[in-house]
């Protein structure tokens, strides 16, 4: 049964994919379209004010197809020098750059053959529920229309439906273990042609990277003064007055047993709160449950102790290193105690999927939205642990609601 969920899974994941892969090879071939009626015009010598903006529009719809493939576990960088400007800058660009010679070698074949995998895939979907319901529409049709394989199958009476119906079970097959085939093929130039240029000026990445080094120094400085200040405020005070009630408990143990006693009761009851505040430090550090029982079952424990009810929905194919997954469950974490403090929600779910190289995790509520960065709701906590492991994170939060928060972490493959 999980295998067949599984594989119904990835069939419905494909046609979702081929569905984005037939759009952005629809928008290739429009801007192909263009490419040509601006090169036909520059024969004319009124081409040339056009090219710069062409460029800008084929670099917008090579960044989606980026996009697409980021989503689907195979992560391109955009890595674009500015565009020059003034006309006679513009040829000398297109003859030198390596990037632009690439993006317009993709062009075409994306045009061509991401349009024909993709219309063939989402052909496939569209069959399957075309042929499956058939038995429950052809009556109202006319006989003449009535039919199967564009006209080849006529359906004259209940018996030919069944016709309908194996032809649905083939092309469900058919959506089931051919349309991930598409996907992976349709794939295959934006993940050639679309990445980086082996001699592209990386500076901007050095740069990026830089950003991410800073933030995960500062976000590991903000936690190592947490941890100092819980440890000050919190144990150390506990443990001192346990100190000085033994001291006096002592004291007083020779002149009034009673007393003494009394004290040591409050001693006991000191320690006993200064080790509940060091399993607390403790579990704030690396939490016990995700060793117990992963990144599913410590966000199946959050979900139950947040005071909102809240909907889980994990779906990991195998553990993600430890770093990955107590950065995704102090972001759930914290996403939730915003849930419960400030949202005034009614409702949470939080999604947790594996996509190729990268974890997702995203919660949402039904709140009254409105969250921002830099209100002090611990957003831009998730955001610098986040950019430690050179993760995004993406926070939609509109007044009256709803709010969503979106991480997304590199973990490997």
């Amino acid at each position: 049964m999980n295998r067949i969920r599984q594989r119904l899974r990835i069939g419905a994941t494909a046609l979702q994919r081929l569905v984005w892969t037939l759009g952005t090879a629809s928008a290739a071939l429009l801007t192909l379209l263009l490419g040509v009626l601006v090169a036909a015009v520059c024969l004319v010598g009124v081409g040339l004010p056009l090219i710069r903006p062409w460029l800008l529009l084929l670099r917008m719809v090579a960044d989606l197809e980026r996009r697409r493939l980021t989503a689907m576990g195979h992560p391109i960088v955009s890595a674009y020098p500015p565009l020059p400007r003034g006309l006679r800058a513009v040829p000398g660009y297109l003859r030198h750059d390596p990037t632009v010679r690439r993006d317009l070698a993709w062009l075409p074949i994306h045009a061509v053959w991401g349009w024909a995998v993709g219309a063939v895939g989402v052909q496939i979907g569209v069959n399957v529920v075309r042929d499956l319901t058939f038995p429950l529409w052809w009556y109202l049709l006319p006989l003449t229309e009535a039919s199967l394989l564009n006209g080849l199958v006529s359906v004259t009476d209940w018996g030919s439906v069944w016709w309908a119906i194996l032809l649905g079970l083939v092309w469900s097959a058919m959506a089931l273990f051919l349309n991930p085939v598409l996907v992976t093929a349709a794939a295959v130039p934006g993940r050639r042609l679309l990445s980086p240029h082996p001699d592209l000026d990386l500076s901007a990445r050095i740069v990026e990277l830089t950003a991410t080094r800073a933030a995960a120094l500062d976000a590991h400085v903000v936690e190592l003064r947490r941890i100092e200040r819980a440890l000050h405020d919190g144990a150390q005070n506990r443990l001192v007055g346990v100190a000085m009630l033994t001291g006096a408990a002592r004291d007083a143990i020779s002149r009034d047993t009673a007393a003494a006693e009394a004290i040591m009761e409050r001693a006991h009851e000191a320690a006993e709160q200064a080790l509940a505040e060091l399993r607390t430090v403790v579990r704030g550090i690396l939490p016990p449950v995700l060793e117990d029982r992963g990144l599913e079952g410590a966000v199946y424990a959050l979900a139950s102790d947040c005071a909102v009810e809240v909907d889980v929905d994990v779906r990991l194919d195998a553990r993600c290193p430890i770093s990955v997954e107590t950065t995704a469950y102090f972001a759930v974490a914290e996403a939730l105690t915003n849930v419960s403090k400030h949202s005034e929600a009614s409702r949470a779910h939080v999604t947790v999927r594996r996509t190729g190289e990268w974890l997702v995790v995203r919660i949402t509520d039904d709140g009254r939205g409105g969250a921002r960065v830099d209100a002090g709701t611990g957003l831009a906590g998730i955001e610098r642990r986040v950019a430690g492991h050179d993760g995004t994170t993406r926070i939609v939060s509109p007044v009256s609601g709803p709010t969503t928060v979106e991480v997304r972490l590199p973990c490997g493959s």
